[in-house]
């Protein structure tokens, strides 16, 4: 339980994560300058982070080079704290991530958080063209004592310019992922869509196997979720549907799409297992009027304990979005 921190208006910080998404009818270079468009406008809302994420190959997410990403956002803001969610360290060398992150903690000093992930391409096609398979996601946490030593200087090669600078480290990871963040000493991003019993599990575990580091003293969690917040609830479960089609679709035919808009998604004839998968998609999201998003939110929290939420929504309604976001940040005020 929380304690006595009360409810979400009342010190849970609040961040966001942008997975630069396709819309239908736009491109990839417009995805990535609506990124940046967007963490001007989350800063100017009070957010604490604002987190771009790797992806190979999609077609649906033009956010595939996160720390080049993240410069840009960091350039186009003042504030906010700026970084990845995450750069997936299995498909890059240490040392060179080290450099990146190097440079972006130089160039944007104290404002820079260092999100890694321990996953490979999603499909075999992609791990291929990266020189990667699946196995090498077992060499997370060796990779992880690799890259955190050139910032030590505890490596036989100097990384600079990250040599003896302090980026923010974070490990977004469940199960064996959480015990690797345990085990370095390190903030862990978990993700609810996973499931709550299992969520919730991976938490305890981290908490009590947490060893205190130079990184952190104790352990820190930041539960990463979509929510939708609107003036009615049907209006935020409209947020849900482009994402929720577009893992529909997905799933049924090897691709992630753009997204589309709501009404055309909901005039579309479905078969029997896209709407299964559709349906499915919706689920477990939080989503409603400020009123339901609070007390959602606040059931969720009492059950993590969580220090942060690291909102992930994406739909198709920019304009939307950002109301979203907007009545979410007026409930942490």
């Amino acid at each position: 339980m929380r304690g006595d921190r009360g409810s979400l208006t009342s010190g849970v910080k609040l961040s966001v994560l942008d997975r630069s998404r396709v819309r239908a009818g736009h491109g990839h270079a417009e995805a990535l300058r609506d990124t940046v468009a967007f963490a001007r406008q989350v800063e100017q809302l009070g957010y604490h982070r604002f987190w771009v994420s790797e992806h190979h190959g999609v077609p649906g997410v033009a956010g595939s080079a996160p720390t080049v990403l993240a410069a840009a956002v960091a350039a186009a803001t003042s504030r906010i704290r700026v970084g990845t969610g995450g750069v997936m360290l299995p498909n890059h060398q240490p040392l060179v991530v080290a450099e990146q992150f190097g440079v972006l903690e130089s160039l944007f000093p104290g404002r820079i958080d260092m999100g890694l992930g321990r996953s490979v391409g999603f499909i075999e096609a992609v791990r291929k063209a990266l020189g990667h398979d699946k196995s090498d996601a077992e060499e997370f946490g060796p990779r992880l004592t690799e890259l955190l030593g050139y910032f030590t200087g505890d490596q036989a090669v100097r990384g600079y310019p990250a040599d003896g600078l302090r980026v923010s480290p974070f490990v977004l990871a469940t199960g064996a992922g959480a015990r690797v963040a345990a085990a370095h000493g390190l903030p862990l991003v978990i993700g609810s869509f996973r499931g709550e019993d299992a969520m919730v599990e991976a938490i305890t575990g981290y908490r009590a196997a947490f060893r205190p580091s130079i990184w952190a003293a104790e352990p820190y969690v930041v539960l990463s979720t979509t929510v939708a917040v609107a003036d009615t609830t049907e209006d935020a479960w409209r947020l849900l549907v482009p994402e929720a089609w577009a893992m529909a679709h997905s799933r049924t035919r090897g691709e992630f799409p753009p997204l589309h808009a709501t009404d055309d998604i909901l005039a579309r004839p479905m078969t029997n297992r896209e709407r299964t998968l559709f349906e499915q998609s919706l689920r477990g999201h939080v989503h409603g009027t400020p009123s339901e998003v609070v007390k959602a939110l606040d059931d969720l929290l009492d059950r993590t304990a969580a220090d942060e939420v690291l909102v992930t929504t994406s739909t198709h309604d920019r304009t939307a979005l950002l109301d979203s976001y907007r009545l979410l940040a007026e409930l942490y005020r």
